[in-house]
């Protein structure tokens, strides 16, 4: 008997992302309970609720982090069943994942890993001038000093530069597929005004989807919200669309806890 039950498969093929029935385990502990969602190409989801509801862990679990184990349900990505794929062959499918707490690598430069990430994901190598050219251009965007691609990756940034070496990344890699962990936690006024100009450039540039998990609507004014997703307990307890969140504004979370 297989590990995962066959799923019928409606609009697979119609969908960027699909997930269907997904249960996801840490160790002994299911945090996830039968999320079923899909993304359209270009499409923009937020997904919000309390903390300690599953959002992060849902958006780990898609990217494929081993910290998690999936115990029940599929992930379908451009059409293809992706549930037991690699971290590293859903980045090169065009997945990607910004870290809510990005970690420090030290003995890498921001631009050699950057080049290195770039090459893994095409599968192409890509002159230093022309990449350079790409790189201190999005750098520009961000109001980023060009000092920090010389520097180890995140070695010494405040959280603030942390954050916007993410959104690099983002623009760097060009996904087919962004999901964005609590991107703005922690940044003042100005610096969610910079990372929001930063995805508004991915999406303008590119096209692709966006799965934004957030508490801070600010970094959704740039953006067209099509479909909000409230998590509740590992759950889907709401969906709707852009009047979601302004009702979540509004009123909070209560009215979702607990609800099937």
């Amino acid at each position: 008997m297989p590990l995962f039950p066959m799923y019928e498969r409606i609009d697979i093929m119609s969908e960027l992302l699909k997930i269907e029935g997904l249960s996801a385990s840490a160790e002994d502990t299911e945090i996830l309970h039968g999320v079923t969602l899909g993304v359209g190409e270009g499409e923009t989801h937020v997904i919000m609720g309390h903390n300690g509801a599953g959002k992060s862990t849902l958006g780990s679990v898609i990217m494929g982090s081993p910290e998690y184990r999936i115990t029940d349900g599929r992930i379908f990505f451009g059409g293809e069943d992706i549930t037991e794929l690699s971290t590293d062959k859903r980045a090169k499918l065009g997945l990607f994942i910004s870290f809510q707490n990005p970690i420090e690598i030290p003995g890498i430069t921001l631009a050699e890993f950057l080049r290195n990430a770039l090459e893994e994901v095409t599968g192409k190598r890509m002159k230093l001038w022309d990449f350079k050219k790409k790189l201190y251009a999005a750098m520009e965007l961000l109001e980023m000093d060009k000092s920090y691609a010389d520097r180890d990756l995140n070695v010494g940034f405040s959280g603030g530069e942390k954050k916007k070496s993410e959104i690099l990344q983002l623009l760097i890699l060009e996904p087919k597929l962004a999901i964005l962990d609590e991107t703005d936690s922690g940044l003042d006024v100005d610096a969610v005004k910079t990372v929001s100009k930063g995805i508004e450039e991915y999406k303008k540039r590119t096209g692709g989807a966006l799965i934004v998990i957030t508490h801070n609507t600010k970094i959704l004014e740039a953006l067209t919200v099509d479909r909000t997703h409230i998590l509740s307990a590992g759950k889907i307890a709401a969906e709707g669309g852009a009047e979601l969140v302004d009702e979540v504004i509004e009123n909070g979370f209560e009215r979702f806890s607990g609800k099937e």
